[in-house]
């Protein structure tokens, strides 16, 4: 089993949700993490909370997924500062849910370019550092990259082209001995969609379940790759 101490993650839309939860357990795990958002004072806020953990190192970097020079800025300040890049996740994401008819065009191309192209922005940006490190790359998916529903146009686009994308990468950049795997979750315990989590999300998908996984594929390994994870609440309501 890999000692993930002293490594160094960077993970897209840390602030909250489930990037705040991947974050959590790699620090718990003695990893260092630099989380970012669009939002600097969200992205230290939270900075500021994980690093009462007290392991591993974490710090706060304000970045757009959907500006390529942007992350590559994100990416250039954690080599910087800690010298190298061995895991890379792209989890910043948004949803706009409505039909075909109703959505606008504002909002079809803020979800693609940050739940899509942010992805080939992340990898893009930091495929060097992981060429170096022989490192891993993780993007989040949903189980809408699969499954199509009434008003997910928009979304159900996006994570098809996620998880397409990933899959393609990890073929694509396995030779440079970089890993790649994409999660695709149902229903996660966050704020997504403006959503409050509380004492009812119980049988949700926990932020923490997901930043475990993470911790479990870093620590797999490396000749054995799950390319592709669906996850799912074990008991829905009505199940």
């Amino acid at each position: 089993m890999q000692n993930l101490t002293n490594k160094i993650a960077l993970i897209t839309g840390g602030s909250k949700g489930i990037g705040y939860g991947i974050a959590a357990s790699l620090l718990a795990e003695g990893m260092k993490v630099a989380i970012t958002s669009r939002s600097q004072e969200a992205a230290e806020k939270a900075a500021s909370e994980l690093a009462k953990i007290g392991k591993g190192e974490v710090i706060g970097i304000e970045a757009d997924v959907r500006n390529f020079d942007s992350q590559q800025n994100a990416v250039n300040v954690v080599i910087q500062k800690w010298g190298q890049l061995d895991l890379l996740v792209a989890n910043a994401g948004i949803g706009h849910f409505a039909s075909v008819e109703e959505i606008t065009l504002e909002q079809w191309h803020e979800t693609i370019d940050t739940n899509l192209t942010g992805v080939f922005y992340s990898i893009k940006a930091g495929l060097e550092g992981l060429k170096k490190s022989k490192g891993y790359f993780i993007s989040i998916s949903s189980l809408a990259g699969t499954n199509f529903f009434a008003n997910g146009s928009a979304y159900n686009a996006s994570k098809f082209g996620v998880t397409g994308f990933s899959q393609a990468a990890m073929l694509d950049v396995r030779k440079h001995g970089i890993r790649v795997t994409t999660i695709m979750p149902g229903s996660v315990a966050t704020y997504f969609n403006d959503h409050q989590p509380n004492d009812k999300d119980g049988w949700k998908i926990q932020i923490e379940d997901l930043g475990q996984m993470v911790v479990d594929l870093m620590q797999m390994n490396s000749r054995t790759l799950p390319s592709k994870i669906e996850v799912r609440p074990t008991m829905p309501p009505g199940a």
